[in-house]
């Protein structure tokens, strides 16, 4: 009997739409400072919209990345120049650092459970998978925190083991070391693995290792030995398709 394959799905995407999380998290944020810190909320929401755009801009954001090797590092830095930057914007004092990342983590844990981007079809797909019989695990660049609040709000948590983000795996997303530790962690040989993600290059590396890839999304990315999927709800048929060996 074919063995079937451990699946790794990655969420911002994959699952969840980073468009909608874009729009959705300005006015959430804006609610969480406001009172806490002064100023209005659509001062906030700006803040939060202007600092985001400037923090993941290709170039700034290859840089940040770049810069650490733990995630631990990363995030406290994250933090303080998300929060400095949107203080500066509103204009009111940053608080002492230690009580910024608390503040900052605090409004984590506020926000990402009202944001709901989920693409169609994605929750259906997933538990349909997940009564096939499949194992799933998150393969992500984000932290395991905001990963289990976007699958609360899908309805599909318990349709997964392990929450892989950075966080978990001390490491960024940005090297072929953020799946030699994931599988290492899970015990698994690459071979026994189906990974899924719309970057072409991170499949690269699960290939390199020896790990199944299917991209989602713009096909003319689509690497020689990479499966394709428009969206993440057309998953089950394609694995209903797929010989594994």
């Amino acid at each position: 009997m074919a063995t079937r394959p451990v699946i790794l799905l990655d969420d911002g995407g994959v699952m969840n739409d980073n468009r909608l999380r874009g729009e959705q998290w300005p006015p959430l944020v804006g609610r969480f400072f406001a009172p806490r810190l002064g100023g209005t909320e659509d001062a906030w929401a700006a803040a939060n919209h202007a600092v985001i755009r400037r923090i993941l801009d290709p170039a700034n954001w290859l840089t940040r990345m770049q810069a650490f090797v733990d995630y631990a590092s990363f995030e406290r830095t994250y933090w303080l120049d998300w929060l400095g930057g949107m203080c500066e914007h509103v204009g009111i004092a940053l608080p002492p650092p230690e009580e910024s990342l608390k503040l900052a983590r605090l409004a984590e844990s506020h926000v990402t459970p009202h944001v709901r981007s989920a693409f169609a079809g994605a929750s259906e797909a997933i538990r349909q998978i997940h009564r096939e019989g499949y194992t799933l695990h998150t393969a992500s660049g984000e932290p395991s925190v905001h990963l289990g609040y976007y699958l609360e709000g899908m309805g599909v948590r318990d349709c997964f083991g392990q929450l892989y983000g950075t966080d978990l795996l001390n490491v960024m997303k940005e090297a072929p070391e953020y799946y030699i530790r994931l599988f290492a962690d899970l015990q698994l040989t690459p071979a026994e693995a189906l990974v899924v993600d719309d970057n072409p290059r991170v499949l690269a590396w699960a290939r390199e290792l020896g790990a199944k890839a299917v991209l989602v999304g713009n096909a003319q990315n689509v690497n020689n030995g990479t499966l394709h999927i428009g969206s993440l709800a057309e998953l089950p048929a394609l694995l209903q398709n797929m010989d594994f060996q």
